[in-house]
């Protein structure tokens, strides 16, 4: 047994059932799992509400509260990952908070930057959301019948960074931007 959180969660995450991409339609709120990923706790400041899946397999892979009861896709080719990556601890700050709710508007996604599919991982098959425009993939495991766990992979980073998602109803009519 090692101490090492990254080992021991990505150990967790292995050894939870896959899911199929069909079972992630739908609107899931989102959490980080800190594992020692230099993006712990950064995406929650920024108001991370999670991820969206629709029923053609596309997603919107950046799904942020922008007011309540308001979400903004954001686009993430419009992110540079690397310096999102070393800029992490700024990313914790109340002015990051800040300057990032003044971003949506020039980042946010005119539709979906993603697909789901599935794709393999370590032992075997699970869904997997693949940006469109990123080196990243999301792999997701079931936890219970309205909670995933996600592992999202950069290409070229050893590190992962680890999340939960929480299925939850459909907001109001209107109530996305």
């Amino acid at each position: 047994m090692t101490d090492d959180p990254q080992s021991t969660t990505i150990a967790w995450f292995n050894s939870l059932p896959p899911i199929s991409p069909a079972e992630l339609i739908g609107l899931w709120r989102g959490e980080g799992i800190p594992s020692g990923h230099p993006l712990d706790g950064v995406l929650e400041n920024l108001n991370w509400f999670g991820k969206r899946f629709h029923a053609d397999l596309r997603a919107d892979a950046l799904l942020f509260q922008w007011r309540p009861g308001r979400l903004v896709p954001l686009d993430p080719r419009r992110i540079p990952i690397r310096a999102a990556l070393k800029l992490a601890t700024f990313g914790k700050t109340p002015v990051a908070k800040n300057w990032f709710s003044y971003l949506h508007q020039m980042i946010r996604a005119s539709g979906t930057t993603a697909s789901v599919k599935l794709r393999m991982i370590d032992d075997g098959e699970t869904a997997a959301m693949v940006y469109d425009t990123k080196p990243i993939v999301d792999f997701f495991r079931r936890i219970g019948d309205d909670e995933i766990a996600g592992m999202m992979i950069i290409e070229q980073d050893q590190r992962r960074y680890f999340f939960r998602l929480h299925r939850v109803a459909p907001l109001a009519s209107g109530a996305s931007e």
